[in-house]
């Protein structure tokens, strides 16, 4: 009588008009996981639908695929205190939280932080990664090293937003397509490779928020808008070295699906690093005029520990003062010119993959 009845609500689940490509939100469309089934759980709004065999009866139809969110956070500057860990264990009873870290994942759940919020009071770097293709990673730096004017010619709406509170200025960066996208197994550990684009940013290197820029264009790209807007929108300030990313600054990248493409031909107009004013020796003449006051006060606050980001505070202040930003100001491109660029070496390689198996047979 159970077996019958299991396999009459099967029947009848299977049976349901439940939209699938073509129909429906895209955000349906996702992978299946084995052991997934119409029985499994019911389909949320962030769920996932993929066409499947029924575990109970065999037959082919549209299975629910369990959701799956993935929340860090990452003390880098200095560990909460005992007060503070209160606060966020107070969040969640499951998550794996120590005084510089915190993780957990959910399944149907979500969590009941404020992530923003916790960035500002808490927290140096963040990573949220979602089965229906969502990625974002948040930044906080001290305002005086990266001050959101730095930040603001790279932001857009898809990809980059930036604020200040009366000491930091945090950065989210995202990856959210309208369409979904794949989910691949490992991207939890992306963060620990990323976080340095923190130091880097304090250095006065912009090539992280640059290839945000590039992330939310590419987005854009795919809502086919009209052509003149594309002719009308211009590049930020274009950094030296697109063509020679960090570690932290390509697995930022990775993690926000950077389109290849898209990416070489922005770097075409970028010069090396070794041609920018960044590495001249200026940096010791800058350092020798120095007050002998101010470099005693330096020293004592290296001294003492109390400023862990004194190296990248000092090398702000000289591109700042110097007028050497590691940014290049020359003529900006459009939209549409980097857009057509990326296409043009999409078909170029294209051609050379049909040339090559042409020769293969």
């Amino acid at each position: 009588m159970a077996a019958a009845a299991i396999a009459s609500m099967a029947a009848g689940l299977a049976a349901l008009p439940i939209p699938g490509p073509g129909g429906g939100s895209p955000r349906y469309r996702r992978r299946f996981r084995r052991g997934d089934c119409l029985l499994a759980g019911r389909v949320r709004a962030r769920g996932a639908l993929e066409r499947a065999p029924c575990a109970v009866c065999g037959r082919i139809g549209w299975a629910a695929v369990s959701e799956y969110q993935y929340y860090e956070f990452l003390a880098v500057d200095r560990p909460l205190t005992q007060k503070e860990l209160q606060s966020v264990r107070a969040l969640s009873t499951r998550a794996r939280i120590t005084s510089t870290h915190f993780s957990n994942e959910y399944h149907w759940g979500d969590f009941r932080g404020d992530p923003h919020r916790l960035m500002e009071q808490f927290y140096d770097g963040h990573l949220y990664l979602a089965n229906w293709g969502t990625r974002q990673v948040m930044l906080r730096l001290p305002a005086a090293q990266l001050p959101l004017t730095a930040v603001e010619p790279y932001c857009c709406e898809d990809a980059l937003e930036a604020w200040t509170n009366d000491r930091y200025t945090i950065l989210d960066l995202r990856y959210s397509p309208d369409e979904g996208d794949d989910w691949d197994e490992g991207e939890e550990s992306a963060l620990s490779a990323i976080v340095g684009v923190r130091t880097e940013l304090a250095v006065g290197d912009h090539r992280a928020l640059y290839l945000a820029w590039l992330v939310g264009l590419a987005l854009w790209e795919l809502q086919d808008d009209d052509e003149t807007a594309y002719q009308n929108e211009h590049e930020p300030p274009v950094p030296a070295g697109l063509a020679q990313l960090t570690g932290p600054q390509q697995a930022l990248a990775d993690f926000l699906h950077l389109d290849a493409d898209l990416l070489a031909a922005a770097a075409e107009a970028s010069p090396s690093l070794d041609q920018t004013p960044g590495n001249d020796p200026g940096l010791a003449h800058w350092i020798a005029k120095l007050p002998a006051r101010e470099k005693d006060a330096l020293l004592l606050r290296a001294a003492q520990g109390s400023a862990p980001h004194l190296g990248p505070e000092l090398l702000g202040r000289y591109h700042t003062e110097t007028a050497t930003p590691l940014a290049v100001h020359s003529e900006r491109r459009t939209a549409a010119q980097l857009l057509d660029a990326a296409a043009a070496r999409r078909t170029v390689r294209a051609r050379a993959r049909t040339a090559d198996a042409a020769r293969g047979r």
